[in-house]
């Protein structure tokens, strides 16, 4: 699908990995088992070491630099894209094994980072082309958007789970080195392992319910007030006569100020939201990044992502709102994808999307599959 992605992909390898992979290339696809065995990467992965990472990058304590795993050189970028390719095949109901051919497939195409360019048209976390009928640029270096794409491709090929991981993912890609997603299939089964131990219920719901539905459930959530009285909100600017609510608590009141400060600010998957304004993309704010640092004003500290926020505080009726409260929406109840924050008379407050700005919009345009509300805020 992508020659100069995948051959940049080989120059990143050892000079053993490029000795093996070039005779993989001259064997040709059709010795895809056998080449599978002798790719390089593919035997043993430390899974314990693959773990720490995941783990202590997805808990919010940073990566450790005394950890060596191949593939895996830029972990504090990697694993959290990696997260986001194995949350969204669940909330798919992709299966494990397809998860990894999504992981194996997205190391080999760019390392796991959401690159801004490659071979002709190429982008994101999957090479993939706009020009190919893939989607536009933006929505292709949305990570969910494009592991969605990827997932909705291997679903539509016929017997995919009885492929091997390479065949299955080259189904997909079409790629100019077809043996090449071969070689990462130990580590993505690693990441996919790890990754799923940190995700609510290990990514699982209970038997019987979403665990952290409130009631109405996924697509029924009714809030007291849906904001529909407010109109039209223009991008980035606070509805016109909306103040933060009297019955705020000082610390919700707070944090609902410093999150209304950034309005405007461009959405950047992976930003700290430590610096909205500045120069550097880094520095803006994703949707659980706004979160974190708004309640971080208050003295609440929250963790730093979508899937471990979810967890946070107490599950609450979405008709029982209060200013302040935690609301969940895409994806599934268990492993939602997005998050923002109810900032009273009906209006949320959010970083919605890679193009798009930090705004406020009105309840009742959400699907809300979960609240939770952190004691903390109202003390």
């Amino acid at each position: 699908m992508k020659a100069v992605a995948a051959a940049i992909g080989v120059l990143c390898l050892s000079p053993l990995a490029l000795a093996t992979t070039a005779a993989m290339a001259a064997a040709g696809s059709g010795a895809a088992s056998k080449s599978a065995a002798c790719a390089p990467g593919s035997g043993s992965v430390d899974a314990s070491a693959v773990a720490q990472q995941v783990a202590a990058i997805l808990g919010g304590q940073g990566g450790d630099s005394s950890i060596r795993v191949e593939g895996l050189e830029l972990p504090a970028e990697q694993i959290p894209h990696a997260k986001t390719i194995v949350a969204t095949g669940i909330a798919l109901k992709v299966p494990e094994r397809g998860q990894v051919v999504a992981l194996a497939t997205a190391i080999q195409e760019s390392r796991l980072r959401n690159l801004n360019s490659g071979d002709r048209d190429s982008l994101g976390l999957f090479q993939q082309r706009p020009s190919q009928g893939w989607g536009t640029p933006e929505q292709i270096r949305d990570p969910v958007y494009a592991s969605t794409k990827f997932y909705k491709g291997l679903l539509e090929v016929t017997g995919w789970q009885q492929m091997t991981i390479t065949q299955a993912a080259q189904a997909v890609q079409l790629s100019g080195f077809p043996d090449a997603y071969a070689q990462w299939e130990p580590l993505a089964r690693a990441l996919q392992q790890a990754i799923v131990k940190t995700l609510p219920n290990g990514g699982t719901s209970q038997p019987g319910q979403e665990p952290a539905t409130t009631p109405g459930g996924a697509g029924g959530c009714k809030p007291g007030e849906d904001g529909s009285g407010w109109g039209s909100i223009p991008e980035g600017t606070v509805p016109a006569g909306y103040k933060i609510p009297a019955d705020a608590s000082p610390k919700a009141r707070t944090a609902i100020d410093w999150a209304m400060h950034q309005l405007g600010t461009l959405y950047q998957w992976g930003g700290t939201c430590t610096a909205p304004h500045g120069p550097d993309p880094m520095g803006r704010c994703d949707c659980s990044s706004l979160m974190q640092q708004a309640y971080a004003k208050a003295g609440i500290q929250l963790t730093r992502t979508t899937y471990t926020q979810v967890k946070e505080g107490d599950a609450v009726p979405a008709n029982a709102l209060k200013p302040g409260d935690l609301l969940f929406t895409r994806g599934t109840a268990a492993v939602p994808e997005h998050v923002g924050m109810y900032i009273g008379a009906g209006l949320v407050i959010n970083a919605p999307r890679t193009t798009k700005p930090v705004r406020i919009e009105k309840v009742g345009d959400w699907q809300i599959l979960a609240v939770r509300r952190i004691p903390t805020l109202n003390s």
